[in-house]
């Protein structure tokens, strides 16, 4: 019990500091799964994000869901993304009642000017870590490392320029990976150690000289 109140408590700190969006929110995910608790890691918490962003909902509260579910299962899962959610959308519905009234205010538009100007670092800061962990691997081939790069290209230009509809674009991105890597192995099968003898050579079964010799000791 006392995990989930944690868990809870934690995502909800996360919560009130939603501003800008899933991508605007990675760094403080990173700074307190990562740095301060080792719950997760950045290649991890990296595909959290790939995934959320390619099934239904908010991409930062199906992120705290994963990484809730990791924790302590759907029970995790359920109150990593209650944790998280709350506080947002009590803020939304006090926001809603009261914007109206003090809106117009110069003070007012002016933090709205600084919280803009914020978010857009912190979703270049989730940018520049996209691209320094997902292009140009050293696992992978330099012809591979150049597909990554083409993905990429030709999903900015299709977005910025033709305002591709992002459906189609994260569709087709998908598949390219799927023909390019999809025959690659996920992990590699370790194959058993093979009996030694002292030479570092696999041990042969003894032969029947040997097991009479021993026959012969015992008796």
């Amino acid at each position: 019990m006392k995990k989930l109140f944690e868990l809870f408590f934690i995502f909800a700190k996360i919560g009130c500091m939603t501003f800008g969006g899933g991508y605007a929110i990675l760094p403080i995910i990173e700074r307190e799964m990562i740095r301060k608790r080792g719950w997760t890691n950045i290649d991890e918490l990296l595909r959290y994000y790939t995934i959320a962003q390619v099934t239904p909902g908010i991409i930062s509260v199906n992120v705290a869901t994963f990484i809730g579910y990791k924790r302590n299962g759907i029970l995790g899962g359920i109150i990593a993304t209650l944790g998280f959610a709350l506080p947002s959308l009590t803020m939304i519905i006090v926001l809603a009642c009261t914007l109206n009234n003090f809106s117009d205010l110069p003070i007012i538009q002016h933090c709205f000017s600084g919280l803009r100007i914020a978010v857009g670092a912190l979703i270049l800061d989730t940018v520049c870590k996209f691209f320094s962990k997902n292009l140009l691997k050293k696992e992978l081939s330099l012809i591979k490392n150049i597909v990554l790069l083409l993905i990429f290209i030709a999903s900015f230009l299709l977005s910025v320029i033709f305002q591709t509809n992002p459906v189609l674009i994260v569709i087709s991105a998908g598949l390219c990976g799927f023909l390019f890597f999809g025959n690659q192995e996920s992990r590699l099968i370790e194959k058993p150690e093979e009996d030694t003898g002292e030479q570092g050579s696999p041990k042969n079964p003894p032969t029947q000289e040997e097991v009479k010799n021993n026959m012969d000791r015992k008796v």
